[in-house]
């Protein structure tokens, strides 16, 4: 700095001089002073540490160690750290009862908040640090709306609990509680599988939406190499977040921003690779909300595309045996670039400054969890895409996890109006084989939230009776861990008037996977005349639940909010005063 203490030799094109430099910003100084910082950090680049820390989720526990390590390389490469924090809910905690409705919303509130500190406070540059459904979303949606330099480490996954000398995860745990309930598993097995299924911090360990948002960032090119795969307590991912530090720096000084990763191209890869892996259908939820606020529109239809020429490869939990840590020690996404290249846009690049298959360049799959392409778990893509007259604008499943049996099925409707109500029945013995269960009025508006499923999928998938010989169908979505024929995000949802607000207990539904279909069999006529008697429900919420409500789209577009047209304001004269005033007054 010069000896003038109001001038400095900053850059002036860094969005930080706004909130620094010139004698006008001394209270702006001298505020930064009462928060600790020196002349020399005052005046260097401002780096935002957005940090999703609690003690709340098992994923985001050990992120204030993590943000040590960014902070260092931060300031070893000339930058000012400056962390602040953001919310996190654990879905596993929230699961089951009305706390879930809470989970979707709180990506938008995450969204906004690291927006808002970014844009009131003039950061030159974020490293966001998130792990978990929603958190990560969120995290991306604000960078890509900011699109200012920005680099993400996700915090890694928790290492497999070990039960009876088998790997075990949280799923596990939710399907134990079907087993307890059958009479399959005493009192004391089950406290035992609590008690070893989750042995420590990370997201938990299948391939759940904590550690699919962890792969598809990686492939955006917006995480440091391998940052998916390294698990939460390895040393490796300490090193990952000390580079992404020191990384910020150099794009900030290049202002190399987001736009340049988020491309049509990366996207594009992200979807290929979340096929590969049999990814969580929250992926389709969130892909589609992360482009849009890139200015791109990514849709259902590409995902059916893509579906269509990528294989499955790798069987990972919930359905198969291998957890993060076995993708890990298999080679990670390199290797599984490596066996899908002729699928990806290998030019893409990162912000650790190769390629996408510059990343791949030195390393070869395992052979272990990452398949051949000539043995793969499916020939097609392990999500699909199911439209018909139940789901005109489309619905989900996570067809990788399904049983071979139920891609082609034939059942009875059995239909309940919400969650809780199914979970009673299921408790009450009166879901059989061969129902299709229909929860409907939990879609982003109805439920209002659009809560995860994972404890009625659990409780089918869990029951020797049930499991293979049951559907579930719903409006609302599912968790990461869902395995089984369960098919969710069905648009339009009940609320807004879709046809599933029309299936009536003992109608037929058809779902064929490999043909893309989910049907009624229900004519026209009748449908129409069940519409004229149909009324919208009335949404019991207030809060930030109601304002999602009012505001939230289709899941087929990504549940993202959507702000009303605002009137022009009037001038208007009070007739008593003769004082003008504006409409909005």
């Amino acid at each position: 700095m010069s000896d003038d203490h109001l001038t400095s030799e900053k850059d002036a094109s860094l969005r930080s001089a706004e909130v620094t430099e010139g004698a006008d910003r001394a209270p702006h100084r001298s505020l930064f002073r009462a928060a600790g910082l020196s002349d020399e950090e005052i005046h260097n680049p401002h780096i935002g540490i957005a940090n999703s820390w609690n003690e709340i989720v098992p994923g985001h526990v050990h992120l204030d160690e993590l943000a040590e390590y960014v902070k260092e390389g931060v300031r070893e490469a000339g930058g000012t750290p400056l962390e602040f924090n953001t919310i996190a809910v654990d879905d596993g905690i929230a699961m089951g009862h009305g706390g879930m409705r809470s989970s979707l919303p709180s990506r938008e509130v995450i969204a906004d908040s690291v927006e808002l500190m970014a844009n009131a406070h003039q950061f030159d540059g974020i490293v966001a640090l998130a792990s978990c459904d929603k958190i990560v979303p969120g995290m991306l949606m604000a960078i890509a709306r900011l699109d200012i330099p920005a680099i993400v480490v996700t915090g890694g996954h928790m290492e497999a609990g070990e039960h009876d000398g088998d790997p075990v995860d949280l799923v596990d745990v939710f399907e134990g509680v079907s087993q307890h309930a059958e009479g399959e598993m005493d009192d004391d097995e089950l406290y035992q599988l609590e008690c070893t299924a989750c042995p420590g911090e990370g997201s938990c360990a299948g391939m759940f939406t904590a550690n699919t948002m962890a792969c598809v960032t990686e492939t955006l090119g917006l995480s440091w190499t391998e940052c998916a795969t390294y698990g939460a307590t390895d040393d490796r991912k300490r090193d990952i977040a000390y580079e992404s530090g020191k990384r910020i720096l150099d794009l900030v000084e290049r202002d190399v921003r987001p736009s340049a990763f988020l491309t049509r191209e990366s996207f594009e890869n992200a979807v290929t690779v979340d096929l590969a892996l049999g990814g969580s259908t929250n992926t389709m939820l969130h892909l589609p909300a992360i482009a849009q606020e890139a200015g791109l529109d990514l849709t259902l239809t590409d995902f059916e595309e893509i579906a269509e020429r990528t294989p499955h490869l790798a069987h990972m939990s919930p359905a198969g045996p291998w957890r993060m840590e076995h993708l890990r020690d298999d080679g990670g996404l390199p290797a599984l670039y490596h066996r899908i290249d002729d699928l990806l846009h290998l030019d893409t690049p990162t912000v650790d400054g190769r390629t996408i298959g510059g990343r791949m360049a030195d390393r070869q799959p395992g052979g272990r969890v990452i398949r051949d392409r000539d043995d793969p778990v499916h020939e097609v893509g392990g999500l699909a895409v199911l439209r018909g007259n139940l789901a005109p604008e489309g619905s989900v499943v996570k067809a990788g996890a399904m049983e071979p049996s139920m891609r082609q099925f034939e059942g009875s409707a059995r239909v309940y109006e919400s969650q809780r109500a199914m979970l009673d029945a299921y408790d009450a013995g009166e879901i059989e084989q061969g129902d299709v269960v229909v929860i409907r009025y939990e879609g982003p508006k109805g439920g209002p939230g659009m809560p995860e499923m994972l404890e009625p999928t659990s409780k089918i998938s869990g029951s020797p009776a049930l499991s293979g010989e049951v559907a579930l169908l719903t409006d609302g979505r599912f968790s990461g861990g869902t395995r089984g024929a369960a098919i969710g995000h069905i648009s339009p949802e009940a609320a807004a008037g879709g046809p599933i607000a029309l299936v009536e207990d003992g109608d037929t539904i058809r779902i064929d996977v490999d043909a893309g279909e989910l049907t009624l069999d229900v004519s026209p006529e009748e449908l129409r005349a069940r519409a004229a008697d149909w009324e919208p429900p009335v949404i019991d919420a207030n809060g930030v639940i109601e304002r999602f409500a009012a505001l939230a789209t289709s899941a087929a577009t990504g549940g993202v909010l959507e702000a009303p047209e605002l009137a022009a304001p009037e001038i208007r004269l009070e007739e008593s005063s003769g004082h003008a005033t504006t409409g909005d007054d």
